[in-house]
């Protein structure tokens, strides 16, 4: 049977060919005038804007390089067209355009295609769109972009799927309702207009699909579908290396079956916010240990100033976090870990600007006094901020972004065009995000003119805010309040100590000048230029992208950093300490195109930094300082603690099966600890300790350095001496061996952990017995046959849940598959029992498969790990992962591909039954139940022997 579906699909994918080269030919005799919009110098691609005849307009992309097409679909419909009395209908339509078409009815079909040819698809649906992509191998565009628009143009809408459907949807809504996100969004839309759409459910669950003989979904289903999906609503993305003119007849082959019914995008013309209801707060009761203080400002629609980005302007002061700015003068008085500021929502008629401040305990005791504060900074903005000088930065930054931009992946860039088809002219598309043609103060002061403090709804969310008879929120039952605001005392109530504090920003010091590439041709791959007082100096210049950027990579690796749970809260809050004194200094390096990061790791500290070269040497410098002399006070230490306590803690009420996938990485990785170890080491350790700490994090080092991109040797060598002389200088070398992991028991270890929430998790991982290519191989390989059905078998047959998914759960090169499941009905035992039942019908299917169908899954695995890059900072991370596993030939991904190709059929059905039918060797994590504690799990694995090579 399974030959004969395969040959069956050879002679489809022919005659689909056959009928492409007719139309090829047809076509290309009269195709219309093709627009190509405006594009980065720095773009080798081809583009072409093209409109069908039925209306549907879109963009091709002829990138002769690429490995992979991608496609999305962007339709000008979303939650806020759902009817009153189907709430979450457009969610739950784009569910079921994926389960099968007039041409191609197998529900599965569809994603097991994309899937087998080295491919991934989803979708999403928001408040005024729903986009649906894919990417896929490149060769298999053109059968692919068959099955995709068939769901747009001759959708089934089955039955007994969409019954079935209506499971998952409300699963999908049941993961999320323990999710302060979710529960605060939920407030937001029941404190928004009545009148507008927004204020509706937009997920949908059971109650609001309801599929009754008195009240029947599919019915409604259809004329959602009839009534707001149409051809003209629709603008398309297709990527590829495929010639346009290749390209436009795929497109016109097949997109123009959609039908066009003429339809009008919805206008949302009534208010966000009732003005009558205006000031007010909101105080909304938080399930984690977060604290944050929201503004929201009603202002009109931006969509038509994107050439002059006005909103952008005034956001960039406003959540500016230099010296002086409205986040800095909170930050140094501890009263706030982060704020951001821009458009919150934009319905096309109305929109809001918002700024978000992230609160201390401190801040959440004062926020009364934060918000005019707030009001102060921004009366300086609208008095001293506007200027020709600032506009020219943001304007000259904006042209050296848009000048060097380096492609994305093509799935996200079909996304972004799809999407941005909708909202920009043709000429535009490509620039719109980054133009900022001209000047425009009388733009900016009015926006700035409507933030006052009888214009803003305040939310304030906290864990435990004392709410007094509060509402519910009806589907996520989420306790908040409203109360009315005194716009005076919003005025003039600030804090006279913090307001003569609050300044804006000076001219960046970062804007980059020097933007020449250096000469010589691109390395292919780095080398060591020796070791320099015991540090490895790897080295490679890269100007392939033809952009002026470098990236950065200095590792602290010190045996201090993994004694215990207790060094490992000390590196994390060292780490805290040097990032808050960074900040305000480096902000503006962020704005020009320069980014860092310090973060701490298993065996010590890593700093990165990349961006473009000219000036990363001076970010670099100052970093380093900082790092061999963190200065720690009381007040940070205080706040960074009682961070690092807070979020140890919120991991208790984390996904259930986050939740599993943690306790698994934990137990099995050396250097690592338990959340309660973590906790009890977070509560107990002092500031002097600290400072200790600080000083014997240097002692002994086992420093590694990666200099890439658009730079010389003698600039690494001069790092190299730079990195020695100002943190190295006392330091003396201690090599720290990499991290390892365990190996599990020959027996299924079954561990329950006490979780509270409403959902069942389930995590089965099954290890590898080694960590040779051979061994991975054959576990990605089995990863990437099994994961389709599996899906289909437990997500879509069985509706057991909506995170649903087999994958290769690899750690530190330990081989290894994952089967997740999260249930709102099933128990662990019943989904045990069809992860088995589906494992044990699936050895069959296994042992039937063709060479041909083996071969082709094992191209699918090969092209997604060699995939090509395509930004710098791609190749960078690749490089340093290699130098961190110490794989010196720099090809590991080349030898993992060589294996996959040489892995037979006896050996993956030997592993199959191991792995997953015998489960040797593997760790069953649910939550619920009363099997094998975590702490006794956790003893049991940590007197393990470590995973070996052979």
């Amino acid at each position: 049977m399974r030959i004969g579906i395969n040959l069956n699909a050879r002679m489809q994918v022919l005659t689909e060919n056959v009928l492409t080269l007719l139309l090829l030919i047809f076509f290309s005799s009269f195709a219309s005038a093709a627009q190509a919009p405006e594009k980065s110098p720095n773009d080798n691609n081809e583009y072409r804007f093209i409109e069908l005849d039925n209306g549907l307009r879109a963009i091709l992309v002829s990138d002769k390089n690429a490995d992979k097409a991608a496609v999305s679909m962007n339709v000008a419909v979303g939650s806020g067209d759902d009817p009153k009395e189907r709430e979450g209908i457009a969610h739950f339509l784009e569910h079921m355009l994926f389960l099968g078409t007039q041409k191609y009815p197998e529900p599965g079909e569809y994603q097991q295609f994309i899937k087998s040819h080295g491919g991934s698809h989803n979708a999403f649906t928001a408040f005024r769109n729903t986009n649906y992509f894919f990417d896929i191998q490149a060769d298999y565009l053109e059968p692919a972009l068959n099955r995709f628009s068939q769901q747009f143009a001759a959708p089934l809408f089955t039955a007994e799927l969409v019954d079935r459907e209506r499971n998952a949807v409300h699963s999908e809504f049941s993961s999320k309702q323990m999710e302060d996100g979710r529960r605060f969004y939920s407030v937001k839309k029941a404190t928004s207009n009545p009148e507008h759409a927004f204020h509706q459910f937009a997920v949908g669950n059971l109650t609001t699909l309801e599929n009754t003989d008195d009240n029947p979904l599919r019915p409604d289903l259809i004329e959602f579908w009839k009534a707001r999906y149409s051809a003209n609503l629709m603008t398309l993305a297709v990527y590829g290396p495929q010639t346009l003119d290749r390209l436009e007849t795929m497109v016109r082959a097949r997109f123009d079956a959609i039908e066009n019914r003429n339809l009008k995008p919805r206008v949302h013309s009534a208010s966000l916010l009732e003005a009558d209801a205006l000031p007010a707060k909101v105080t909304v009761e938080a399930i984690k240990d977060v604290r944050s203080l929201s503004l929201s400002f009603p202002i009109p629609s931006q969509q038509e100033n994107y050439r002059t980005k006005p909103a952008s302007y005034v956001a960039n002061l406003l959540g500016h976090e230099g010296p002086g700015s409205l986040f800095d003068v909170l930050k140094k008085n501890g009263l706030a870990d982060g704020l951001s500021a821009g458009i919150g929502m934009d319905t096309g008629e109305n929109a809001t600007l918002d700024i978000s401040i992230a609160l201390t305990p401190e801040g959440l005791k004062r926020h009364d006094e934060i918000l005019p504060l707030v009001f102060r900074y921004v009366d300086i903005v609208r008095e001293q901020g506007i200027s020709q000088q600032r506009f020219e930065e943001m304007q000259r930054l904006a042209q050296i972004d848009f000048r060097f931009r380096e492609q994305g992946e093509p799935m996200h860039e079909a996304m972004r065009l799809s999407s941005q088809l909708q909202d920009y002219p043709t000429d535009d598309i490509l620039s719109a995000p980054w133009l900022m043609e001209r000047y425009a103060p009388d733009q900016y002061r009015d926006i700035l003119s409507r933030l006052t403090p009888d214009n803003v709804m305040v939310y304030l969310l906290a864990p435990q805010p004392g709410l007094k008879d509060p509402n519910l929120t009806q589907w996520y039952e989420t306790p908040w309040q409203i109360e009315p605001l005194n716009a005076e005392a919003l005025q003039t109530k600030a804090p006279d100590a913090l307001a003569k504090a609050l300044e804006l920003p000076l001219p960046n010091p970062f804007v980059p000048e020097n933007l020449a590439m250096v000469p010589g041709k691109a390395m292919d791959k780095p080398e060591l230029l020796g070791n320099h007082e015991g540090m490895a100096i790897w080295f490679a210049r890269d100007t392939r992208f033809n952009t002026p950027k470098a990236n950065v990579f200095f590792s602290l690796r010190t045996p201090a950093a993994r004694i215990s749970a207790r060094s490992h809260v000390l590196t994390r809050l060292l780490v805290d300490s040097i990032n808050n004194n960074l900040n305000a200094w480096a902000y503006s390096a962020r704005l020009a195109g320069l980014d860092y990061s310090i973060y701490p790791h298993l065996r010590g500290i890593t700093v990165r930094v990349g961006g473009y070269s000219d000036k990363l040497h001076t970010l670099m410098n100052r970093i380093l300082m900082q790092v061999a002399t963190p200065q720690v006070t009381r007040q940070r230490f205080d706040i960074a603690r009682q961070n690092l306590i807070d979020s140890l803690q919120n991991k208790a009420k984390d996904r259930p099966v986050e939740q599993t996938s943690e306790f698994i990485q934990t137990a099995l990785l050396e250097d690592t600890w338990s959340t309660e170890e973590k906790l009890l080491a977070a509560r107990g350790v002092t500031l002097d300790e600290l400072m200790s700490f600080a000083e014997a994090l240097l002692s002994e080092v086992d420093p590694v350095l990666l200099v890439h991109g658009n730079v010389t040797q003698a600039y690494a060598l001069n790092l190299a001496q730079q990195i020695d002389a100002i943190v190295l200088g006392k330091s003396a070398f201690a090599p720290v061996e990499r991290s390892r992991v365990r190996k599990l028991p020959e027996e299924e270890l079954l561990v329950s952990l006490n979780v509270e929430h409403p959902d069942t998790g389930y995590t089965l991982y099954t290890q590898g017995t080694n960590t040779s290519f051979e061994e991975r191989a054959r576990f990605r390989l089995l990863a990437q046959i099994i994961s389709s059905p599996f899906y289909e078998e437990i997500r879509t047959t069985r509706q057991l849940g909506y995170i649903v998914y087999a994958t290769p759960f690899e750690m530190l090169e330990t081989p290894a598959l994952g089967f997740v499941v999260q249930s709102p009905t099933a128990s662990q035992a019943t989904i045990d029992q069809a992860v088995r039942e589906f494992t044990e019908g699936f050895e069959t299917t296994l042992s039937n498969l063709s060479a041909e169908r083996i071969e082709r899954e094992k191209q699918a695995v090969i092209s997604s790990i060699l995939e090509q890059d395509r930004q710098l900072g791609e190749i960078s991370g690749r490089y340093w992962r290699e130098i961190d596993r110490g794989a010196d030939s720099f090809d590991s991904r080349e030898k993992l591909a060589k294996a996959i190709e040489a892995v037979s059929p006896e050996e993956l059905k030997a592993t199959f039954r191991a792995a997953v039918l015998n489960r040797d060797r593997a760790l069953r994590v649910v939550t619920g139940g009363d099997e094998l504690s975590a702490d006794k799990a956790r003893d049991l694995i940590l007197q393990q022997p470590p995973v070996t090579a052979k």
